[in-house]
């Protein structure tokens, strides 16, 4: 609902391209040091806390936001947001708890899907509200709202987090996974850290980041390295897409959240497509990726040479396919090549990555953004390439019917 309209309402408050970068990069440089911290933690307090907490401090943020009449205050309310909004990835951590490895790349598809429901409603809400007078305060105020009834759910509801007492330590036998590139290094930190006396929260997680470091630049290293280049050009894509396609074709921002809204709808659906294609695959969520990452540079370059408003919606709909399945594939992929005894921390290393995005898509798409409206969007299409050219030269070790441990299943 808001993250459309976050540049073009720096804009409005009167800076330029370059600073409204600065100030976007702000966000993302939080989500880089707290990501990986925030992951650790809910492995270590369990998921209910911690997702009650990133949720308040969340909607905190955006309260802040709907009174932000200039840019400091638009920075500042930037800061509770950039460090504490990280529901999805706790959920997510939870749903790779709850499911067998086979199962994983099926459910997140479809919590991916149920997530995307709100990018189908939140840009034609914010869209439409923007062309009022103080539209965009009151979409902050909205979102502010829909954030404290998140966390009531999270209060009232039931809940029991599988496998984990009040005091966050596991209380069942891990799932035992074979074949896995690094899993006995996984199961001997999960060991040590069940042996260690009851410590303090912040100590645990210090722990566990020393456990993960070796895994993380021994085995995910390219993993890693290919999610933040096509998080950058994604993130690329549409960090003008508002801006860009008032300049080039002349179109409203009411018009512009309907078409956010139509591609939203196409990624949820998507989000079903993600388990037919993967049993096409064989379950080879790596040649998923690939071809999805293909797909996307090439739509990419199409968007951004195109003249015609017609290539664009084409463009937008191949879009919201071939994003919706990378995203699905390469948190798939992080599971499988890092192990799932700390789904936590390694989601969280994977969302401090997409944060160095975060830092660099603003800089980048104001940058390019002097150039030409088409500029973020091409330099998205060549980091594309990149990732590409990384995935095809240093392929993670995985067997061609899928993960070793799928095979094991």
């Amino acid at each position: 609902m808001v993250v459309p309209l976050l540049n073009l309402h720096v804009r409005s408050l009167g800076v330029s391209p370059v600073v409204a970068g600065i100030v976007g990069s702000s966000y993302g440089i939080l989500q880089l040091f707290s990501s990986t911290f925030v992951g650790c933690w809910s492995d270590v307090v369990g998921r209910r806390s911690s997702l009650l907490v990133c949720i308040l401090l969340s909607a905190l943020g955006y309260l802040l936001l709907g009174m932000s009449t200039n840019v400091f205050l638009f920075t500042l309310a930037r800061v509770p947001v950039g460090v504490f909004k990280h529901t999805l990835s706790i959920s997510r951590a939870l749903l790779s708890d709850l499911v067998t490895e086979k199962e994983r790349p099926l459910v997140l598809g479809q919590f991916n899907t149920a997530s995307g429901i709100g990018f189908i409603l939140g840009p034609v809400v914010g869209g439409y509200l923007t062309e009022l007078d103080g539209g965009f305060y009151v979409t902050a105020f909205i979102c502010c709202s829909v954030f404290l009834l998140n966390a009531g759910l999270v209060w009232l509801l039931p809940w029991r987090d599988n496998g984990w007492s009040l005091d966050g330590k596991h209380t069942t036998e891990p799932i035992k996974s074979e074949g896995t590139l690094q899993g006995g290094a996984a199961t001997t930190s999960t060991a040590r850290r069940s042996e260690r006396t009851v410590q303090a929260p912040w100590v645990e997680v210090m722990l566990a980041l020393k456990d993960m470091k070796n895994l993380i630049f021994s085995a995910l290293w390219d993993v890693f390295l290919m999610r933040l280049l096509m998080g950058v050009a994604v993130m690329l894509y549409y960090s003008n897409f508002v801006l860009a396609l008032e300049e080039r074709f002349e179109v409203r921002p009411k018009t512009t959240g309907y078409l956010i809204s139509y591609t939203s709808a196409l990624g949820t659906l998507a989000g079903f497509a993600v388990g037919p294609i993967l049993r096409l695959y064989k379950h080879n969520s790596y040649m998923v990726l690939l071809h999805s990452n293909v797909l996307t540079c090439l739509l990419l370059v199409v968007y951004s040479t195109t003249y015609s408003m017609a290539m664009v919606v084409f463009s937008s709909t191949l879009l919201s396919f071939s994003t919706t399945i990378g995203r699905t594939c390469i948190t798939d992929l992080q599971l499988s090549v890092g192990g799932a005894q700390a789904s936590g921390t390694v989601i969280g290393v994977g969302q401090s990555v997409t944060a160095v995005g975060r830092i660099l898509a603003p800089l980048l798409s104001g940058v390019a953004q002097e150039i030409s409206p088409c500029g973020p969007p091409s330099l998205g299409a060549a980091l594309a390439l990149v990732a590409i050219l990384i995935m095809t030269l240093n392929r993670p070790p995985i067997s061609g019917d899928g993960s070793e441990r799928l095979k094991q299943e």
